[in-house]
Protein backbone atom coordinates (compact mmCIF):
# COMPACT_ATOMS: atom_id res chain seq x y z
CA UNK A 1 0.00 0.00 0.00
CA UNK A 2 2.76 2.46 1.04
CA UNK A 3 6.39 2.42 -0.05
CA UNK A 4 8.26 2.37 3.27
CA UNK A 5 11.89 3.41 3.78
CA UNK A 6 12.54 3.66 7.58
CA UNK A 7 15.79 5.64 7.52
CA UNK A 8 15.40 6.42 11.22
CA UNK A 9 15.88 2.77 12.13
CA UNK A 10 19.41 2.90 10.71
CA UNK A 11 20.45 4.86 13.80
CA UNK A 12 20.20 1.74 15.93
CA UNK A 13 18.62 0.66 19.22
CA UNK A 14 20.08 3.46 21.35
CA UNK A 15 17.61 5.84 19.74
CA UNK A 16 14.31 3.95 19.99
CA UNK A 17 12.40 0.95 21.23
CA UNK A 18 10.45 -1.26 18.79
CA UNK A 19 6.93 -1.99 20.04
CA UNK A 20 3.38 -2.61 18.90
CA UNK A 21 0.48 -0.18 19.39
CA UNK A 22 -2.12 -1.09 22.00
CA UNK A 23 -5.58 -1.76 20.48
CA UNK A 24 -8.56 0.43 21.37
CA UNK A 25 -12.17 -0.67 21.61
CA UNK A 26 -14.67 -0.21 18.78
CA UNK A 27 -12.78 2.36 16.69
CA UNK A 28 -14.57 4.52 14.14
CA UNK A 29 -13.47 7.20 11.72
CA UNK A 30 -13.95 10.70 13.11
CA UNK A 31 -12.10 12.48 10.27
CA UNK A 32 -10.06 11.59 7.21
CA UNK A 33 -7.90 14.21 5.53
CA UNK A 34 -8.51 13.43 1.88
CA UNK A 35 -6.75 16.60 0.74
CA UNK A 36 -3.52 15.63 2.51
CA UNK A 37 -3.75 12.05 1.26
CA UNK A 38 -4.07 13.39 -2.30
CA UNK A 39 -1.20 15.88 -1.81
CA UNK A 40 1.05 13.04 -0.74
CA UNK A 41 -0.04 10.86 -3.64
CA UNK A 42 -1.11 8.04 -1.36
CA UNK A 43 -3.88 5.67 -2.57
CA UNK A 44 -7.59 6.15 -1.92
CA UNK A 45 -7.69 2.73 -0.29
CA UNK A 46 -5.63 4.07 2.61
CA UNK A 47 -8.87 5.38 4.11
CA UNK A 48 -11.06 2.35 3.53
CA UNK A 49 -12.47 0.42 6.46
CA UNK A 50 -9.76 -2.21 6.16
CA UNK A 51 -7.22 0.42 7.22
CA UNK A 52 -9.31 1.78 10.06
CA UNK A 53 -7.82 -0.82 12.36
CA UNK A 54 -4.29 0.20 11.42
CA UNK A 55 -4.94 3.91 12.08
CA UNK A 56 -6.54 2.97 15.40
CA UNK A 57 -3.44 1.01 16.41
CA UNK A 58 -5.35 -2.27 16.35
CA UNK A 59 -3.35 -3.69 13.44
CA UNK A 60 0.02 -3.03 11.84
CA UNK A 61 0.32 -1.85 8.24
CA UNK A 62 2.26 -4.18 6.03
CA UNK A 63 5.82 -2.91 5.81
CA UNK A 64 5.67 -0.56 8.81
CA UNK A 65 8.10 -0.87 11.73
CA UNK A 66 6.44 0.62 14.84
CA UNK A 67 8.73 2.17 17.46
CA UNK A 68 8.97 4.99 19.95
CA UNK A 69 11.98 7.28 20.26
CA UNK A 70 13.85 8.45 23.33
CA UNK A 71 14.62 12.10 24.05
CA UNK A 72 15.09 14.40 27.04
CA UNK A 73 14.40 18.07 27.58
CA UNK A 74 13.69 21.15 29.64
CA UNK A 75 10.09 21.57 30.76
CA UNK A 76 8.96 24.96 32.07
CA UNK A 77 12.60 25.98 32.29
CA UNK A 78 13.76 23.00 34.35
CA UNK A 79 15.78 20.01 33.24
CA UNK A 80 13.35 17.07 33.17
CA UNK A 81 15.78 14.32 32.23
CA UNK A 82 14.71 11.44 30.03
CA UNK A 83 11.33 11.84 28.38
CA UNK A 84 10.57 10.25 25.01
CA UNK A 85 7.50 9.35 22.99
CA UNK A 86 5.16 8.64 25.86
CA UNK A 87 2.12 8.01 23.68
CA UNK A 88 3.32 8.48 20.12
CA UNK A 89 4.22 5.43 18.09
CA UNK A 90 6.23 5.93 14.91
CA UNK A 91 4.94 3.65 12.14
CA UNK A 92 7.71 4.39 9.70
CA UNK A 93 8.74 6.61 6.84
CA UNK A 94 6.85 6.35 3.56
CA UNK A 95 7.65 7.76 0.15
CA UNK A 96 5.26 10.43 -1.09
CA UNK A 97 4.82 13.04 -3.80
CA UNK A 98 6.42 15.50 -1.34
CA UNK A 99 9.36 13.31 -0.41
CA UNK A 100 9.67 10.86 2.48
CA UNK A 101 7.12 11.42 5.24
CA UNK A 102 7.11 9.93 8.72
CA UNK A 103 3.81 8.73 10.19
CA UNK A 104 3.04 8.67 13.91
CA UNK A 105 0.03 7.46 15.84
CA UNK A 106 -0.58 9.73 18.84
CA UNK A 107 -2.56 8.04 21.58
CA UNK A 108 -1.81 4.47 20.50
CA UNK A 109 -0.87 3.15 23.93
CA UNK A 110 1.92 2.91 26.47
CA UNK A 111 5.58 2.99 25.55
CA UNK A 112 8.75 2.57 27.65
CA UNK A 113 8.73 6.40 27.86
CA UNK A 114 5.19 6.87 29.18
CA UNK A 115 6.48 7.72 32.67
CA UNK A 116 3.47 6.21 34.40
CA UNK A 117 0.97 7.56 31.88
CA UNK A 118 -1.62 5.50 30.04
CA UNK A 119 -0.27 6.27 26.58
CA UNK A 120 -3.68 7.46 25.43
CA UNK A 121 -5.00 10.71 24.00
CA UNK A 122 -8.57 11.84 24.59
CA UNK A 123 -11.04 12.85 21.90
CA UNK A 124 -11.09 16.46 23.12
CA UNK A 125 -7.38 17.13 22.61
CA UNK A 126 -7.19 14.98 19.50
CA UNK A 127 -9.83 17.06 17.73
CA UNK A 128 -7.88 20.19 18.63
CA UNK A 129 -4.65 18.73 17.26
CA UNK A 130 -6.29 17.49 14.06
CA UNK A 131 -7.92 20.85 13.33
CA UNK A 132 -5.07 23.11 14.36
CA UNK A 133 -2.50 21.19 12.34
CA UNK A 134 -4.54 21.85 9.23
CA UNK A 135 -5.44 25.41 10.27
CA UNK A 136 -1.76 26.29 10.56
CA UNK A 137 -1.06 24.73 7.18
CA UNK A 138 -3.89 26.80 5.70
CA UNK A 139 -2.28 29.91 7.16
CA UNK A 140 1.03 29.02 5.52
CA UNK A 141 2.78 28.33 8.84
CA UNK A 142 5.15 25.33 8.95
CA UNK A 143 3.54 22.48 10.88
CA UNK A 144 3.17 18.78 11.29
CA UNK A 145 0.06 17.57 9.48
CA UNK A 146 -2.91 15.45 10.56
CA UNK A 147 -3.84 12.55 8.29
CA UNK A 148 -6.71 11.00 10.21
CA UNK A 149 -8.61 10.96 13.48
CA UNK A 150 -10.05 7.78 14.95
CA UNK A 151 -12.45 7.82 17.91
CA UNK A 152 -13.15 5.08 20.43
CA UNK A 153 -15.64 4.74 23.30
CA UNK A 154 -12.83 3.36 25.47
CA UNK A 155 -12.77 5.35 28.73
CA UNK A 156 -9.72 7.44 29.61
CA UNK A 157 -9.29 9.17 32.96
CA UNK A 158 -8.13 12.80 32.96
CA UNK A 159 -9.67 15.47 35.22
CA UNK A 160 -12.92 13.67 34.36
CA UNK A 161 -13.65 10.45 32.54
CA UNK A 162 -13.32 10.96 28.77
CA UNK A 163 -13.01 8.76 25.71
CA UNK A 164 -9.98 7.78 23.64
CA UNK A 165 -8.87 8.87 20.18
CA UNK A 166 -5.86 8.34 17.93
CA UNK A 167 -4.45 10.98 15.58
CA UNK A 168 -2.23 9.98 12.66
CA UNK A 169 0.41 12.70 12.30
CA UNK A 170 2.65 13.24 9.28
CA UNK A 171 5.90 15.19 8.95
CA UNK A 172 9.21 14.90 7.09
CA UNK A 173 10.74 14.33 10.53
CA UNK A 174 9.63 14.41 14.15
CA UNK A 175 13.14 15.14 15.44
CA UNK A 176 13.09 17.56 18.39
CA UNK A 177 15.63 19.65 20.25
CA UNK A 178 15.22 17.11 23.03
CA UNK A 179 16.61 14.25 20.94
CA UNK A 180 19.96 16.05 20.88
CA UNK A 181 19.76 17.11 24.52
CA UNK A 182 19.32 13.49 25.53
CA UNK A 183 22.58 12.16 24.14
CA UNK A 184 24.51 15.29 25.04
CA UNK A 185 23.38 15.05 28.67
CA UNK A 186 24.54 11.46 28.76
CA UNK A 187 27.94 12.41 27.44
CA UNK A 188 27.36 10.08 24.47
CA UNK A 189 29.11 12.14 21.81
CA UNK A 190 29.20 9.26 19.35
CA UNK A 191 25.40 8.95 19.36
CA UNK A 192 25.03 12.72 19.28
CA UNK A 193 27.23 12.89 16.19
CA UNK A 194 25.36 10.01 14.55
CA UNK A 195 22.04 11.79 15.12
CA UNK A 196 23.34 15.11 13.81
CA UNK A 197 24.80 13.45 10.72
CA UNK A 198 21.48 11.69 10.13
CA UNK A 199 19.57 14.98 10.40
CA UNK A 200 21.93 16.74 7.99
CA UNK A 201 22.04 13.92 5.45
CA UNK A 202 18.32 13.23 5.32
CA UNK A 203 16.49 16.38 6.41
CA UNK A 204 18.76 19.44 6.33
CA UNK A 205 21.30 18.88 3.53
CA UNK A 206 21.56 22.65 3.04
CA UNK A 207 23.76 22.68 6.14
CA UNK A 208 26.66 21.41 4.05
CA UNK A 209 26.63 24.58 1.95
CA UNK A 210 25.86 26.77 4.97
CA UNK A 211 28.99 25.43 6.67
CA UNK A 212 31.06 27.79 4.51
CA UNK A 213 29.79 30.62 6.74
CA UNK A 214 31.26 28.84 9.76
CA UNK A 215 34.74 27.87 8.67
CA UNK A 216 33.45 24.59 7.31
CA UNK A 217 31.87 23.56 10.61
CA UNK A 218 28.78 21.62 9.54
CA UNK A 219 27.47 21.31 13.11
CA UNK A 220 27.56 25.07 13.58
CA UNK A 221 25.72 25.25 10.27
CA UNK A 222 23.12 22.83 11.65
CA UNK A 223 22.49 25.09 14.64
CA UNK A 224 22.39 28.10 12.32
CA UNK A 225 19.81 26.46 10.05
CA UNK A 226 17.63 25.55 13.02
CA UNK A 227 17.83 29.02 14.57
CA UNK A 228 16.83 30.58 11.26
CA UNK A 229 13.85 28.27 10.83
CA UNK A 230 12.82 28.89 14.42
CA UNK A 231 13.06 32.67 14.03
CA UNK A 232 10.86 32.60 10.94
CA UNK A 233 8.35 30.30 12.63
CA UNK A 234 8.08 32.47 15.74
CA UNK A 235 7.56 35.58 13.61
CA UNK A 236 4.64 33.85 11.92
CA UNK A 237 3.17 32.76 15.24
CA UNK A 238 3.33 36.26 16.68
CA UNK A 239 1.94 37.90 13.55
CA UNK A 240 -1.13 35.68 13.43
CA UNK A 241 -1.69 35.77 17.20
CA UNK A 242 -0.91 32.13 17.94
CA UNK A 243 -0.01 30.95 21.45
CA UNK A 244 1.57 27.49 21.63
CA UNK A 245 1.16 27.10 25.37
CA UNK A 246 3.90 24.60 26.20
CA UNK A 247 7.17 25.52 24.50
CA UNK A 248 9.35 22.98 26.28
CA UNK A 249 12.55 22.03 24.45
CA UNK A 250 11.10 18.59 23.75
CA UNK A 251 8.22 20.33 21.93
CA UNK A 252 10.54 22.20 19.56
CA UNK A 253 10.96 20.78 16.05
CA UNK A 254 14.41 20.58 14.52
CA UNK A 255 12.83 21.42 11.15
CA UNK A 256 11.12 24.56 12.44
CA UNK A 257 7.64 23.03 12.38
CA UNK A 258 4.82 23.76 14.79
CA UNK A 259 4.52 20.52 16.72
CA UNK A 260 2.57 19.10 19.67
CA UNK A 261 -0.74 20.91 19.75
CA UNK A 262 -1.85 20.90 23.36
CA UNK A 263 -3.09 23.99 25.25
CA UNK A 264 -2.71 26.31 22.26
CA UNK A 265 -4.92 29.29 21.47
CA UNK A 266 -5.36 31.97 18.85
CA UNK A 267 -5.78 35.33 20.55
CA UNK A 268 -9.26 36.77 20.86
CA UNK A 269 -8.72 40.19 22.45
CA UNK A 270 -5.13 41.31 21.92
CA UNK A 271 -3.15 40.85 25.13
CA UNK A 272 0.65 40.40 25.01
CA UNK A 273 0.53 38.85 28.49
CA UNK A 274 -2.11 36.28 27.58
CA UNK A 275 -1.50 32.81 29.05
CA UNK A 276 -3.38 30.14 27.13
CA UNK A 277 -2.22 27.18 29.24
CA UNK A 278 -4.14 26.85 32.49
CA UNK A 279 -1.22 24.79 33.84
CA UNK A 280 1.31 27.58 33.21
CA UNK A 281 0.96 29.22 36.61
CA UNK A 282 4.00 31.49 36.19
CA UNK A 283 3.12 32.60 32.66
CA UNK A 284 6.41 31.34 31.25
CA UNK A 285 4.80 30.66 27.88
CA UNK A 286 2.62 33.77 27.62
CA UNK A 287 2.09 35.05 24.09
CA UNK A 288 4.50 37.97 24.39
CA UNK A 289 7.24 35.79 25.88
CA UNK A 290 7.30 33.20 23.11
CA UNK A 291 10.11 34.79 21.05
CA UNK A 292 12.44 34.92 24.06
CA UNK A 293 11.53 31.38 25.09
CA UNK A 294 12.42 30.20 21.60
CA UNK A 295 15.84 31.82 21.98
CA UNK A 296 16.28 30.15 25.38
CA UNK A 297 15.41 26.80 23.80
CA UNK A 298 17.87 27.41 20.98
CA UNK A 299 20.52 28.14 23.59
CA UNK A 300 19.77 24.70 25.11
CA UNK A 301 20.17 23.16 21.67
CA UNK A 302 23.44 25.04 21.25
CA UNK A 303 24.66 23.59 24.53
CA UNK A 304 23.67 20.12 23.35
CA UNK A 305 25.57 20.53 20.08
CA UNK A 306 28.60 22.14 21.74
CA UNK A 307 30.62 18.91 21.86
CA UNK A 308 30.28 18.65 18.08
CA UNK A 309 30.80 22.32 17.24
CA UNK A 310 33.80 22.34 19.61
CA UNK A 311 34.06 26.13 19.58
CA UNK A 312 32.19 28.02 22.29
CA UNK A 313 32.67 31.42 20.68
CA UNK A 314 31.34 30.15 17.36
CA UNK A 315 28.32 28.57 19.06
CA UNK A 316 27.43 31.86 20.73
CA UNK A 317 27.95 33.71 17.48
CA UNK A 318 25.53 31.39 15.70
CA UNK A 319 22.90 31.95 18.38
CA UNK A 320 23.28 35.71 18.07
CA UNK A 321 21.79 35.38 14.60
CA UNK A 322 18.35 34.80 16.12
CA UNK A 323 18.45 38.19 17.84
CA UNK A 324 18.87 39.87 14.47
CA UNK A 325 16.74 37.63 12.29
CA UNK A 326 13.62 37.31 14.44
CA UNK A 327 12.94 41.07 14.72
CA UNK A 328 13.48 41.44 11.00
CA UNK A 329 11.11 38.57 10.17
CA UNK A 330 8.49 39.89 12.56
CA UNK A 331 8.88 43.37 11.10
CA UNK A 332 8.33 42.01 7.60
CA UNK A 333 5.30 40.02 8.73
CA UNK A 334 3.68 43.00 10.45
CA UNK A 335 4.42 45.31 7.53
CA UNK A 336 2.70 42.78 5.26
CA UNK A 337 -0.35 42.85 7.53
CA UNK A 338 -0.48 46.60 6.88
CA UNK A 339 -0.12 46.09 3.13
CA UNK A 340 3.46 47.32 3.13
CA UNK A 341 5.24 44.91 0.81
CA UNK A 342 7.40 45.15 -2.27
CA UNK A 343 7.78 48.71 -3.50
CA UNK A 344 5.65 49.85 -0.56
CA UNK A 345 8.25 48.56 1.93
CA UNK A 346 11.64 50.16 1.21
CA UNK A 347 14.39 49.45 3.70
CA UNK A 348 14.59 53.15 4.50
CA UNK A 349 11.10 52.99 6.05
CA UNK A 350 11.70 49.88 8.20
CA UNK A 351 12.36 51.68 11.48
CA UNK A 352 9.49 54.14 11.06
CA UNK A 353 7.16 51.29 10.08
CA UNK A 354 8.06 49.38 13.22
CA UNK A 355 7.21 52.42 15.31
CA UNK A 356 3.84 52.53 13.54
CA UNK A 357 3.32 48.84 14.33
CA UNK A 358 4.34 49.20 17.98
CA UNK A 359 1.98 52.10 18.50
CA UNK A 360 -0.85 50.11 16.96
CA UNK A 361 -0.11 47.09 19.15
CA UNK A 362 -0.20 49.29 22.24
CA UNK A 363 -3.57 50.66 21.16
CA UNK A 364 -4.96 47.19 20.51
CA UNK A 365 -3.65 45.95 23.85
CA UNK A 366 -5.05 48.88 25.82
CA UNK A 367 -8.58 48.02 24.66
CA UNK A 368 -8.17 44.25 24.18
CA UNK A 369 -9.36 44.68 20.59
CA UNK A 370 -10.17 41.41 18.86
CA UNK A 371 -6.96 40.65 16.98
CA UNK A 372 -8.24 38.67 14.01
CA UNK A 373 -11.31 40.83 13.46
CA UNK A 374 -9.28 44.03 13.55
CA UNK A 375 -6.87 42.97 10.84
CA UNK A 376 -9.57 41.53 8.60
CA UNK A 377 -11.76 44.61 8.88
CA UNK A 378 -8.82 46.92 8.29
CA UNK A 379 -8.04 44.93 5.15
CA UNK A 380 -11.59 45.35 3.87
CA UNK A 381 -11.52 49.07 4.65
CA UNK A 382 -8.34 49.56 2.63
CA UNK A 383 -9.64 47.35 -0.19
CA UNK A 384 -12.88 49.37 -0.33
CA UNK A 385 -10.96 52.45 -1.42
CA UNK A 386 -11.49 54.35 1.83
CA UNK A 387 -7.89 55.52 1.77
CA UNK A 388 -8.33 57.09 -1.61
CA UNK A 389 -11.52 59.02 -0.89
CA UNK A 390 -12.42 62.18 0.96
CA UNK A 391 -14.56 60.39 3.55
CA UNK A 392 -14.34 62.15 6.92
CA UNK A 393 -13.81 59.14 9.15
CA UNK A 394 -13.76 61.36 12.25
CA UNK A 395 -17.45 62.07 12.00
CA UNK A 396 -18.75 58.61 11.37
CA UNK A 397 -19.21 57.26 14.87
CA UNK A 398 -19.15 59.86 17.57
CA UNK A 399 -16.32 60.74 19.92
CA UNK A 400 -14.38 59.11 22.70
CA UNK A 401 -16.57 60.94 25.22
CA UNK A 402 -19.60 58.93 24.01
CA UNK A 403 -18.36 55.38 23.41
CA UNK A 404 -20.72 53.04 21.65
CA UNK A 405 -21.78 49.77 23.18
CA UNK A 406 -19.28 47.54 21.45
CA UNK A 407 -21.52 44.51 20.99
CA UNK A 408 -24.54 46.53 19.77
CA UNK A 409 -22.34 48.46 17.38
CA UNK A 410 -20.82 45.29 15.99
CA UNK A 411 -24.22 43.72 15.50
CA UNK A 412 -25.11 46.66 13.29
CA UNK A 413 -21.94 46.82 11.24
CA UNK A 414 -21.59 43.05 10.80
CA UNK A 415 -24.79 43.12 8.79
CA UNK A 416 -23.14 45.60 6.47
CA UNK A 417 -19.90 43.69 6.05
CA UNK A 418 -21.08 40.12 6.51
CA UNK A 419 -19.36 37.88 3.98
CA UNK A 420 -18.07 40.86 2.06
CA UNK A 421 -16.47 39.01 -0.84
CA UNK A 422 -12.83 39.26 -1.73
CA UNK A 423 -12.78 40.57 -5.33
CA UNK A 424 -10.02 38.08 -6.00
CA UNK A 425 -12.42 35.30 -5.05
CA UNK A 426 -15.75 36.62 -6.30
CA UNK A 427 -17.28 39.38 -8.36
CA UNK A 428 -20.00 40.50 -5.95
CA UNK A 429 -20.10 44.12 -4.80
CA UNK A 430 -17.86 45.12 -1.90
CA UNK A 431 -19.29 46.84 1.21
CA UNK A 432 -19.46 50.60 0.97
CA UNK A 433 -16.48 52.74 1.95
CA UNK A 434 -18.36 54.17 4.93
CA UNK A 435 -19.46 50.74 6.20
CA UNK A 436 -15.93 49.35 5.90
CA UNK A 437 -14.41 52.21 7.86
CA UNK A 438 -17.09 52.06 10.54
CA UNK A 439 -16.56 48.32 10.94
CA UNK A 440 -12.98 48.99 12.01
CA UNK A 441 -13.78 52.01 14.17
CA UNK A 442 -16.48 50.17 16.06
CA UNK A 443 -13.80 47.94 17.56
CA UNK A 444 -12.46 50.93 19.52
CA UNK A 445 -13.73 53.01 22.42
CA UNK A 446 -11.06 55.71 22.31
CA UNK A 447 -11.85 57.03 18.84
CA UNK A 448 -9.47 59.96 19.08
CA UNK A 449 -6.49 57.73 19.74
CA UNK A 450 -7.55 55.42 16.93
CA UNK A 451 -7.99 58.39 14.60
CA UNK A 452 -4.52 59.68 15.42
CA UNK A 453 -2.95 56.36 14.48
CA UNK A 454 -5.17 56.05 11.42
CA UNK A 455 -4.01 59.41 10.09
CA UNK A 456 -0.40 58.28 10.34
CA UNK A 457 -1.21 55.04 8.55
CA UNK A 458 -3.04 56.85 5.76
CA UNK A 459 -0.07 59.16 5.34
CA UNK A 460 2.26 56.17 5.17
CA UNK A 461 0.19 54.56 2.41
CA UNK A 462 0.29 57.83 0.51
CA UNK A 463 -0.82 57.52 -3.09
CA UNK A 464 -0.76 53.72 -3.15
CA UNK A 465 -3.81 52.11 -4.72
CA UNK A 466 -6.12 51.22 -1.86
CA UNK A 467 -7.85 48.34 -3.63
CA UNK A 468 -4.60 46.64 -4.64
CA UNK A 469 -3.04 47.14 -1.20
CA UNK A 470 -6.25 45.91 0.41
CA UNK A 471 -6.29 42.77 -1.72
CA UNK A 472 -2.78 41.96 -0.59
CA UNK A 473 -3.89 42.47 3.01
CA UNK A 474 -6.88 40.17 2.54
CA UNK A 475 -4.44 37.47 1.40
CA UNK A 476 -2.35 38.08 4.53
CA UNK A 477 -4.91 38.61 7.32
CA UNK A 478 -7.17 35.57 7.72
CA UNK A 479 -10.91 35.72 8.21
CA UNK A 480 -10.96 32.40 10.06
CA UNK A 481 -8.73 31.00 12.79
CA UNK A 482 -9.38 28.09 15.15
CA UNK A 483 -10.70 30.02 18.11
CA UNK A 484 -11.13 28.00 21.30
CA UNK A 485 -14.91 28.24 21.28
CA UNK A 486 -15.14 26.92 17.71
CA UNK A 487 -13.08 23.88 18.65
CA UNK A 488 -15.15 23.44 21.79
CA UNK A 489 -18.40 23.27 19.83
CA UNK A 490 -16.91 20.59 17.57
CA UNK A 491 -15.67 18.69 20.64
CA UNK A 492 -19.03 18.72 22.38
CA UNK A 493 -20.83 17.53 19.28
CA UNK A 494 -18.25 14.80 18.69
CA UNK A 495 -18.57 13.63 22.29
CA UNK A 496 -22.27 13.22 21.53
CA UNK A 497 -21.43 11.12 18.45
CA UNK A 498 -21.68 13.80 15.73
CA UNK A 499 -18.38 14.44 13.94
CA UNK A 500 -19.78 16.73 11.22
CA UNK A 501 -18.57 19.95 12.83
CA UNK A 502 -14.98 18.73 12.52
CA UNK A 503 -15.38 18.63 8.74
CA UNK A 504 -17.13 22.01 8.71
CA UNK A 505 -14.25 23.64 10.55
CA UNK A 506 -11.65 21.81 8.50
CA UNK A 507 -13.16 23.13 5.27
CA UNK A 508 -13.08 26.71 6.57
CA UNK A 509 -9.61 26.53 8.09
CA UNK A 510 -7.90 25.00 5.09
CA UNK A 511 -8.66 28.22 3.16
CA UNK A 512 -8.84 30.86 5.92
CA UNK A 513 -8.34 33.86 3.63
CA UNK A 514 -11.44 33.11 1.53
CA UNK A 515 -14.74 34.71 2.46
CA UNK A 516 -16.86 31.51 2.56
CA UNK A 517 -20.28 33.18 2.10
CA UNK A 518 -22.85 32.09 4.66
CA UNK A 519 -20.22 31.22 7.29
CA UNK A 520 -19.87 34.66 8.91
CA UNK A 521 -20.75 33.34 12.38
CA UNK A 522 -17.45 31.44 12.43
CA UNK A 523 -15.57 34.75 12.05
CA UNK A 524 -17.49 36.79 14.60
CA UNK A 525 -16.55 37.79 18.14
CA UNK A 526 -16.43 34.84 20.54
CA UNK A 527 -19.46 34.35 22.80
CA UNK A 528 -19.21 35.33 26.45
CA UNK A 529 -18.86 31.70 27.57
CA UNK A 530 -15.65 31.35 25.55
CA UNK A 531 -13.82 33.35 28.20
CA UNK A 532 -14.52 30.59 30.72
CA UNK A 533 -12.80 27.86 28.75
CA UNK A 534 -9.66 26.50 30.39
CA UNK A 535 -7.10 24.62 28.33
CA UNK A 536 -4.33 22.72 30.09
CA UNK A 537 -1.59 20.19 29.40
CA UNK A 538 -4.01 17.38 30.28
CA UNK A 539 -4.80 15.62 27.05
Amino acid sequence: MLDWTHRLTQLGPRFFTPLQPTPVAAPRWAARNEALRAELGWPHALFDDDHLQAFAGNAVMVGSQPLSTVYSGHQFGQWAGQLGDGRAIWLGEAQSAQGPQEIQLKGAGRTPYSRGGDGRAVLRSSIREYLCSEAMHGLGIPTTRALSLVASPEPVRRETMETAAVVARVAPSFLRFGHFEHFSAQGDTDSLRLLADHAIAHHLPECRERAARWQGNVYAALLDEVQERTARLLAQWQAVGFCHGVMNTDNMSLLGLTIDYGPFQFLDGFDPGHICNHSDHQGRYAYGRQPNVAYWNLYCLGQALAPLIDDQEMTLQVLEGYKTLFPRCLGDAMRAKLGLVGAQAPESEREADWTLVEDLMQLLASERVDYTLFWRRLSHAVASGAWGTSVDVRGLAGTAAQPLDRHASLAMTDSLTSDAPNPVMASEARPSTTASVMAVQDLFIDRQRWQAWLNRYRARLGQASGPSVGQQMLRTNPKFVLRNHLAEVAIRQAQAGDFSEIDTLYNLLKSPFDEHPGMQAYADLPPDWAGQLEISCSS
